[in-house]
């Protein structure tokens, strides 16, 4: 699922330079590339996890599998993108299916 790209690969598919692309990004999203990739990757493990009624998915599991390998920085910019941890997703996901 870890489907990152490079910013210097995605200057090349779009023909644009990097500072040409981080001028882009800012004036359409106000931040830079890798920072509203990281939010895109972000977003796409809470779904994961508020999905996850396997009761052998972990954090560590689906973190990972979206490219998340600095866990304890992953925790960091989840709680602050989303105001809990992400076991608390999980765990609020398990109580919500039943188990």
């Amino acid at each position: 699922m870890d489907t990152r790209v490079s910013v210097s690969r995605l200057c090349l598919v779009v023909g644009l330079s990097e500072r040409g692309l981080r001028k882009a990004f800012h004036s359409v999203h106000g931040m830079s590339p890798t920072q509203y990739m990281r939010g895109v990757r972000l977003r796409d493990v809470r779904r994961a996890l508020s999905a996850s009624g396997n009761r052998r998915a972990t954090v560590t599991g689906i973190a990972t599998s979206y490219g998340f390998y600095e866990l304890g920085r992953f925790a960091a910019a989840y709680r602050e993108a989303f105001g809990e941890v992400p076991s608390e997703t999980l765990r609020s996901t398990g109580r919500q299916s039943g188990h």
